[in-house]
């Protein structure tokens, strides 16, 4: 059954998709530079039954990164305890996958397989670092493993330095368990508050850089909320403070975007009524900062009232 957690691996990976490729490298040990295409397949695939109706089962990820040899990948995000049924369940997927895109040339069937992983959000003492696959058929025996990343055991400068930003929004897992000590310790509680406050200055910081963008801060931003909101539901003092903290942020990063598009709006404006650059950036700057009337403002930049007025007017659209 489909989770939160399974929502926001899929939304992060569709709408963010280049933040899959530190994963990949991390987890299959490849060299992709994040400037290769990746192209995604429909995650809804019908299991072909004999004796019932055809059974569709819905992948997280299925993609191929075009490097200099293209590459299909297949990724499940799981939270649960793994019991067996989940390396069945990879099977079927990658078996279909593998059937969908099969070709026949002169009766020869050729598939093939994707490369396969699971990212664990919960990591238990019988989780596996690899699940294996192991093929009998006629012709011989094909063994094979399937790799875990257990996101747990990365820490905030592994995620950083790796560039594995993909992984944030999970990051509340590897304290799931000092819940009950962060709900009723208010000191406990801000070093936790203080870590996700650390959080959403390296995500400025590497917005300003241009590392991302500042619609992929602002999807992690949102879907690290959702998780917390689901993850955290039984303590309430973890979900106000951790979650009303990354609720404030994503306020503040729509309202500063909306701000930089009126400011780009105001100098192009300025511009094209022979307004210079520098004067239309300092107004507007003064503007927000509200202290000035229009009057000391046109002042102090040497515009006109009217052309303060009208740089004012584009900041309360």
């Amino acid at each position: 059954m489909a989770t939160i957690y399974d929502g926001a691996f899929r939304t992060i990976l569709n709408d963010c998709r280049k933040l899959i490729i530190p994963v990949i490298n991390e987890i299959f040990g490849e060299t992709y530079t994040g400037e290769e295409e990746i192209s995604f397949f429909p995650n809804e695939h019908f299991l072909d039954r004999q004796d019932e109706a055809d059974k569709e089962r819905i992948t997280d990820t299925n993609f191929t990164v075009f490097g200099k040899i293209p590459k299909k990948y297949h990724i499940e995000c799981e939270s649960s305890l793994p019991d067996g049924k989940i390396t069945v369940r990879l099977f079927e997927y990658d078996a279909q996958i593998a059937l969908d895109e099969g070709e026949v040339t002169e009766e020869t069937l050729t598939v093939t397989f994707p490369n396969t992983a699971v990212l664990y959000l919960r990591t238990y003492q019988k989780t596996p670092d690899r699940m294996k696959y192991v093929i009998v058929t006629p012709g011989g025996t094909v063994r094979y493993d399937v790799p875990i990343m257990k996101v747990q055991t990365y820490s905030l400068e592994d995620i950083f330095g790796k560039g594995l930003l993909m992984l944030i929004p999970f990051y509340i897992f590897s304290h799931e368990k000092g819940f009950p000590e962060y709900n009723s310790d208010e000191q406990k509680l801000t070093e936790l508050k203080a870590e996700y406050q650390e959080i959403l200055e390296r995500l400025d910081g590497l917005e300003r850089q241009g590392v991302i963008g500042a619609f992929d801060k602002r999807t992690i931003i949102e879907l690290s909320g959702d998780v917390i909101k689901e993850i955290a539901q039984k303590y309430e003092n973890v979900q106000k403070g951790v979650g009303d903290m990354m609720s404030g942020a994503l306020i503040e990063t729509e309202a500063r975007t909306i701000l930089n598009q009126g400011i780009k709006q105001g100098i192009k404006q300025g511009k094209s009524q022979g307004i210079s650059e520098t004067k239309t950036q300092t107004a507007l700057r003064l503007l927000k900062r509200g202290k000035l009337t229009v009057e000391e403002i046109a002042e102090d930049t040497g515009l006109s009232v009217a052309e303060v007025e009208q740089l004012a007017g584009l900041q309360t659209v």
